[in-house]
């Protein structure tokens, strides 16, 4: 059978059409009911249900779970199964994050005592550029000699990393002396009236937004040293094994004389790759445009969540450029090829069917239309505890009560009424509009694809992975172009954001929120670059952060590390190595720098540079990743450039472009 005959065996489902009531049954309580409903369906399934993942129970309610079977007193290189599991909590989200094998770090571990019991939250770092390894390319010899040790021993390894970690180490209880409480003991904060706390409190829940304040820690931060961090399939290795495997690796590292202690530790992990006509795409949202937070999805910037008419697979588009005056972007091609259409080279001929790319996937843009309505029925709420609030303040003022401030607090929650009842007014046209315009898959066709080299990885002469698609796009779509520009999305306030990418205030930031949080892009990093960080973190340790907006997380910042990680992955015809860029979330931030959908994503730096496309991540489970893996950026290009001799990034007149380029 042929690729195109493949291509033609499956198409994606419309999404329902709209309803011929539309534009009356939106202002119905009938339609603000079933967005309730949607909002707390999407609540549901987004629930973390507490902080312990069903592995964390299990391990609890197993018989032995109180006794001294939990501890490896059989062989001392064993740790215990709740030091495997605890071992790197906060790595990941519902219990995703990785689990220990074995370390020879001298740090001792406190074993949780049940399940209400405080654990430590694990963080990842980079390692400083003062290192040994970063000098004389040491690590790149130190890794490379593991890899060959490790694969010629049969091991199954799936990534060999260098990074640190820190975590907080609880302060000892004590009881508090007189200075803490004050200087009679007693507590001297102003009692409050509980009816001016419950407004207050209503009050703050309104201010939805807003820049959150630093955390204060509590506790003693402590920094690991320089870590080997070895991942290995699950299931595929034991302790003891794993500790032999160390002490040959001590030995190696020993024979170089290192003056820094570098500690080794073994957890299971996989590398994965990431799966995940009509009315033009939407100019970029501005400040205080109430589509902001959802308009990304449908419009001319970067991130576009993609997926093949013909494909399920849901993916990001990343950069623009121009050839041969027609518009094209690139992203990964395992978001838009499926595994049985096979790894020959694709080029598009015209003969043939064409592969054709739309904005989300059946699924990805009903999971959308969804989050539309959920995002309504917050605004009916809110709109609700706003009258309460001025229905409150209003006979306060009239019994003149607290007088000036209840006047003032009455104000602003008119005003703030106000702005929600337009942006609900704006919303509901908003559900309309891809109701009635963007439901059929045909209304979301943006291009099609025209070339494609097969996945590989390992590829001369860096390793890098080479995962590579590009896409003719469609002039009728993207009229509203403004180049390469990156939103910053309005998950992170400008205060925050300012925050994530620099830390000091002793040196200027090369970072500057852009107008309207859209950043254009501007260079490349080079290899050389990426060994020269030119940032600065809260320990004055030169790092480079990488911002990156995917489909399915959004905006995150990460920390680029400048050591190359070595990546293995499995699959039934073989496996595939390869050098990869390693990302590391944001120290101060819970949660992953990437998941299942954000591969074509690009993650550039504070100027605007294009870093690298990310293409995939180790964790032991499937939500988020420990460490996000990118194909350095410069490698893609130089393909591009191959295949598309005189191609640019960039345009000196996009509307002469616009009104030259064919449709």
């Amino acid at each position: 059978m042929s690729e195109n005959d493949n291509v033609a065996d499956y198409t994606q489902e419309d999404s329902p059409p709209a309803r011929p009531d539309l534009e009356e049954w939106v202002n119905t309580p009938e339609f603000d009911d079933n967005c309730d409903r949607k909002a707390k369906e999407r609540a549901l399934a987004s629930s973390d249900k507490g902080d312990l993942s069903d592995d964390a129970r299990t391990l609890w309610s197993s018989s032995d779970s109180n006794t001294s079977a939990t501890t490896a007193d059989t062989d001392s290189h064993v740790v215990s199964k709740f030091e495997a599991y605890y071992y790197y909590y906060g790595l990941g989200p519902k219990g995703s994050h990785p689990r220990l094998i074995c370390r020879d770090s001298a740090d001792e571990f406190e074993e949780p005592t049940g399940l209400e019991t405080r654990v430590r939250q694990m963080r990842l770092l980079s390692v400083p550029g003062h290192h040994e390894f970063a000098k004389k390319g040491l690590w790149d010899v130190t890794r490379n000699w593991i890899e060959k040790f490790l694969i010629g021993d049969d091991i199954q390894v799936s990534s060999i990393d260098f990074v640190m970690f820190t975590w907080l180490e609880k302060l000892a209880d004590r009881e508090l002396d007189s200075e803490d409480e004050g200087e009679d003991g007693e507590d001297k904060r102003e009692e409050v009236p509980e009816e001016e706390e419950d407004i207050d409190a209503a009050f703050a829940a309104l201010t939805v937004g807003k820049p959150t304040k630093p955390p204060v820690e509590d506790g003693k931060r402590i920094y690991s040293n320089a870590t080997i961090w070895i991942g290995v399939l699950p299931e595929t290795l034991n302790g003891a094994r794993a500790f032999d495997l160390t002490t040959h690796i001590r030995a190696h590292l020993d024979g170089l004389n290192l003056t820094e202690r570098v500690d080794i530790a073994f957890r299971e992990s996989v590398a994965r790759s990431y799966l995940g006509t009509g009315p033009a795409l939407y100019p970029p949202a501005e400040t205080n445009d109430p589509l902001q937070a959802f308009i990304d999805n449908v419009s001319v910037v970067h991130s576009l969540p993609v997926s093949g008419r013909k494909t399920t697979m849901q993916g990001t588009l990343g950069p623009f450029f121009q050839h041969d005056g027609k518009l094209y972007a690139l992203t990964c091609r395992h978001n838009l090829f499926m595994s049985d259409d096979g790894n020959a080279e694709y080029r598009y001929n015209a003969s043939a069917p064409k592969r054709d790319v739309v904005v989300m996937g059946k699924l990805a843009f009903d999971n959308y239309v969804d989050s539309v309505q959920a995002y309504i029925s917050t605004l009916n709420e809110t709109a609700k505890t706003l009258k309460v609030l001025i229905k409150t303040l209003t006979e306060r003022v009239l019994q003149q009560v607290n007088l000036p401030a209840s006047q003032e607090r009455l104000d602003e929650n008119e005003a703030e009424l106000v702005k929600i009842n337009r942006k609900i007014v704006e919303f509901k046209k908003f559900y309309i509009t891809l109701s009635r315009k963007w439901s059929k898959l045909s209304d979301r066709i943006i291009g099609h694809i025209v070339w494609a080299p097969p996945i590989a990885a390992g590829v001369s002469p860096n390793r890098f992975t080479q995962d590579l698609c590009v896409v003719r796009l469609y002039k009728p779509k993207f009229l509203a172009l403004m180049g390469n520009v990156l939103s910053l999305g309005p998950e992170i306030s400008p205060e925050d954001f300012k925050r994530l990418m620099y830390e000091r205030i002793n040196v200027p930031s090369e970072f500057k929120y852009p107008p309207h949080g859209l950043l254009h892009m501007a260079g490349m990093l080079t290899a050389n670059d990426v060994n020269n960080p030119n940032s600065l973190d809260s320990q004055g340790d030169r790092i480079r952060r990488v911002i990156k907006r995917g489909f399915t997380t959004n905006t995150t910042v990460g920390t680029l590390s400048r050591f190359i990680s070595f990546v293995r992955k499995y699959n039934i015809t073989g496996t595939l190595e390869s050098f990869e860029l390693a990302i590391l979330p944001h120290e101060n931030v819970t949660g992953t720098y990437s998941k299942g959908g954000d591969s074509g994503a690009m993650g550039v730096s504070a100027a605007g540079a294009y870093v690298g496309k990310v293409s995939g991540g180790t964790n032991k489970g499937t939500d988020g990743s420990d460490i996000t893996y990118a194909t350095l950026f410069e490698y893609d290009w130089g393909l591009i450039l191959e295949e598309f001799p005189g191609a640019n990034l960039y345009w000196e007149d996009i509307p002469a472009f616009l009104a030259a380029m064919a449709d």
